[in-house]
C-alpha cells in the first residue's frame, strides 16, 4: 500500500488511484478544513502543499502523492500561530471563510519560496484563489502583514 505523509504523520492509502487527494484527506482522514469548491482546479479552496508547493487537491489524485509530504491548513502549525493565519486573525480578513483555508494554503506558499513579495507578486501568486465574498483587500493586507511588509 502507498504511503503519503500527511501533516507529518504517514498514512496509508488503499483507495482508486485516480481518487482526488482532496477526498482522501476529507473523507479518509477527516481533515475538514481543506474545503471542495469547484472541483476543477479553478477556485483554490482545496489547496494544500505537497513538497512545499500549493496545489489543488481535487485535481490532484491520492495516488500521485504517494512517497510525499502533503501539510493540509491542520497542519500548516499546530498552535495556528503561522504568520499567515496570525495576519488573517489580526485583519479579521474572513467574511464567510469558505475560501479562507486554501488562501493561507497558497499564501504560506508564497511566502515560503518568496520572504518580501512585491503587492504585484501577491497579486499574480493569490490570483488562482477565489472569494465569492470580495474580501480581497483584507487578502492581500494580509499577505503583507505577513510578510512584514505592513
Amino acid at each position: 500500500m502507498p504511503t503519503i505523509t500527511v501533516n507529518g504523520t504517514a498514512k496509508e492509502f488503499n483507495g482508486d488511484a485516480d481518487m482526488p487527494l482532496l477526498w482522501f484527506l476529507r473523507d479518509d482522514l477527516n481533515l475538514t478544513g481543506t474545503k471542495y469548491g469547484c472541483g476543477a482546479g479553478v477556485c483554490g479552496a482545496c489547496t494544500v502543499h505537497i513538497d512545499g508547493v500549493a496545489v489543488r487537491s481535487c485535481q490532484t489524485s491520492a495516488a500521485s502523492a504517494a512517497g510525499k509530504a502533503v501539510t493540509t491548513i491542520e497542519g500548516l502549525s499546530a498552535d495556528g500561530e503561522h504568520p499567515v493565519q496570525k495576519a488573517w486573525r489580526q485583519l479579521s480578513v474572513p467574511q464567510c471563510g469558505y475560501c479562507q483555508a486554501g488562501q493561507i494554503m497558497q499564501a504560506s506558499a508564497l511566502l515560503s519560496k518568496n520572504r518580501a513579495p512585491t503587492d504585484e507578486q501577491i497579486v499574480e501568486e493569490m490570483a488562482g484563489n477565489l472569494c465569492r465574498c470580495g474580501c480581497y483587500q483584507r487578502i492581500h493586507e494580509a499577505v503583507r502583514l505577513a510578510a512584514g511588509g505592513v
